[in-house]
């Protein structure tokens, strides 16, 4: 594997050499919510080269980090068992980037896997399990994130179905789950959108899903 080399006998060392390039945990990333296609990650990652995304690939694979898989006649990339043992740490890396978020630049967006991921990491089961069970819609451009929670369970899917509040989730809505805006000010200036149910749910997710800025 053509990781970097630091020298040194030490787990962290050794965790940089294999995931800590460029695009590498980003990719991990991705992989946590699913299998996906190469043609998938492209498109989840809309700014890696793909000779760096070919690169990653063969290197994360090479590490045993991931590995191909034929699914109904595409191939596939998903996590191995010790690939899938780095989520506690992405989730963790999450929650602590999250903190230096600042706000959006006009040029960033927001992809389905790493909402999915942002939800996973701010999801707070307690509070949830005090509440009725609930299924949210986010929009993300013409997609939509179906985010169903039940008690303590959390499920994330991509695709339609019937829901208790659709609404558009874009770079703002983290200032939602930080506490920064409550849900009727998000609302009020347009941050976010309710498309469809009531929107005083949006408090109730706003409960469910909660990161300190």
């Amino acid at each position: 594997m053509a990781a970097r080399d630091y020298g040194q006998y030490c787990g962290i060392t050794r965790a940089l050499e294999l995931v800590g390039e460029r695009w590498a945990l980003l990719i991990v990333r991705d992989l946590l919510v699913g299998p996906r296609r190469y043609g998938e990650l492209a498109a989840g990652l809309p700014r890696i080269p793909t000779n760096i995304l070919a690169t990653r690939l063969k290197e994360l694979q090479e590490a045993g980090v991931l590995q191909r898989a034929p699914r109904s006649r595409v191939v596939v990339y998903e996590l191995t068992p010790f690939g899938r043992e780095l989520e506690p740490v992405v989730l963790a890396l999450g929650a602590w980037g999250f903190k230096a978020l600042g706000d959006p630049r006009d040029e960033q967006v927001v992809t389905a896997d790493a909402l999915t991921m942002t939800l996973r990491t701010a999801f707070r089961e307690t509070v949830a399990a005090t509440l009725p069970a609930t299924t949210y819609a986010a929009r993300l451009g013409t997609d939509d994130l179906l985010v169903h929670v039940d008690g303590t369970a959390l499920d994330v899917t991509r695709g339609g179905g019937a829901v208790d509040l659709a609404f558009t989730a874009g770079p703002g809505l983290h200032r939602v789950i930080s506490g920064e805006l409550t849900p009727d000010r998000a609302i009020a200036t347009g941050v976010v959108e309710v498309l469809h149910g009531r929107g005083d749910l949006l408090g109730r997710f706003a409960a469910t899903f909660h990161l300190a800025a």
